[in-house]
């Protein structure tokens, strides 16, 4: 039996990158998907073909995980299609770059509220009917940065640590009611978030790397399987990393 076999399953930002491989990673272990991202239906394609390719459902809501609104549209159509969330993963994210002396208090707040704000709102409006049947899931993810920080990404780094936080708190809050909360933080991946970055940042973040080498999205999709299946039913409040020796704990 698939280790997701009738689970449903909302990935954030999943119309590429990390996220598109979580979504395409559940579905072939038997999760039926929610695609929550603020890309159009059509920039999606790829995933939700990928998707219905392996027999399973898949719903596509638009949704900027930063505005509340949204949130609890994207929360109503998913659970009027599916009657319930099993699996939240908050992987919708952004990155900047700009030295703190120089960075416009716009991007510091669009940053924060996409990454932070977005996890809160994600989690807040999904986790009551969790709690209801005593069983869920949520995988925050998170970021190495929020762990060692990083120059010229002071509010990516205190988002992506706030997420790390916000995993610890709840998951002492929620565990003994069923669900468990865990978050990922992957260390730089080959997606098109890396790819934005500016080739002296990539060059000097491969040059710290102990492995001398970017991720690849497949090396962090199972780390989300475990946490999502009953293979990681012993994991509460972790932080998880994928991260090619960039952190050492």
């Amino acid at each position: 039996m698939r280790k997701l076999e009738g689970r449903i399953a909302l990935i954030t930002g999943a119309a590429s990158g990390i996220g598109k491989g979580i979504a395409i990673t559940f579905a072939s272990e038997g999760a039926n998907i929610v695609i929550a991202d603020l890309v159009t239906e059509a920039q999606a394609s790829d995933v939700l073909t990928a998707i219905k390719k392996l027999g399973r459902e898949v719903l596509f809501v638009r949704t900027d995980v930063s505005d509340e609104a949204s949130v609890r549209a994207m929360a109503a159509q998913s659970l009027d299609r599916f009657g319930r969330v099993d699996i939240l993963v908050n992987n919708a994210g952004i990155f900047t770059e700009s030295l703190l002396e120089d960075m416009p208090i716009e991007d510091w707040d669009r940053v924060v509220n996409t990454n932070l704000r977005g996890t809160f709102l994600c989690t807040r409006v999904l986790i009551g009917q969790m709690l209801e049947r005593g069983d869920g899931r949520i995988i925050n993810i998170a970021s190495q940065l929020g762990q060692i920080g990083g120059g010229a990404v002071a509010h990516y780094s205190a988002s992506k640590a706030g997420v790390i936080g916000f995993t610890k708190a709840l998951a002492r809050e929620v565990s003994r009611r069923g669900v468990l909360v865990n978050a990922i933080a992957p260390g730089p991946i080959e997606t098109p978030l890396l790819a934005s970055e500016t080739e002296a940042w990539r060059s000097a973040k491969l040059a710290e790397l102990p492995i001398g080498r970017f991720g690849s999205v497949d090396e962090v999709t199972p780390t989300a399987l475990l946490l999502a299946s009953s293979d990681g039913s012993y994991y509460v409040g972790q932080t998880l990393g994928p991260n090619g020796g960039d952190v050492m704990l």
